[in-house]
């Protein structure tokens, strides 16, 4: 491994930790009330989104789908927002919401998998994913992005509903 693989190692894992710790602020401060509400302009209840954000992240950082072990408390299909474009038209059964509590410690298991992970990231490789055409270091830009779209979801929930903002990590 280079210098610079092993900055770059660094620096893909110090924003993921920046990333979650902005989600976790918004799963910690979040009312009971509007976690488990959708919005208006949809109808993924925050817990939802919040797991989804979650799941995601875990995903995209092992090494392939194939290689991809679900987080113990997973349930079937809680991943997907709206429908499962996978099984099109099979209507998804998601009635039991994650507490808050549950999705802090997925977090804490994500920030673990994040260490795990970026340590033995090959920037170069194919991204183990083949619906995802590029190497392992435009995945964790994609990963990274899609985190971020999901928190700033949740903030703007909780900033025009309950009038609550969640802090800039570094």
């Amino acid at each position: 491994m280079t210098d610079a693989t092993s900055s770059l190692q660094g620096a893909i894992a110090g924003q993921f930790h920046a990333a979650l710790k902005m989600l976790g602020k918004a799963i910690e401060i979040c009312p009971e009330e509007l976690w488990l509400a959708g919005s208006g302009d949809s109808p993924n209840r925050t817990w939802q989104v919040a797991y989804h954000a979650l799941f995601y992240t875990h995903f995209y950082m092992a090494p392939s789908d194939a290689a991809f072990v679900a987080w113990p408390r997973h349930r079937t299909d809680y991943n997907f927002l709206g429908q499962n474009h996978w099984k099109p038209g099979v209507k998804l059964q998601i009635d039991q919401p994650y507490t808050q509590a549950e999705l802090l410690e997925y977090l804490d298991f994500c920030n673990a998998e994040v260490d795990r992970q970026t340590v033995i990231l090959e920037p170069e490789a194919p991204s183990g994913f083949s619906w995802l055409p590029f190497n392992k270091l435009e995945l964790q830009f994609y990963n990274l992005r899609h985190l971020s779209h999901h928190t700033g979801q949740i903030s703007e929930r909780l900033r025009a509903r309950a009038g609550l903002g969640v802090s800039w990590a570094r």
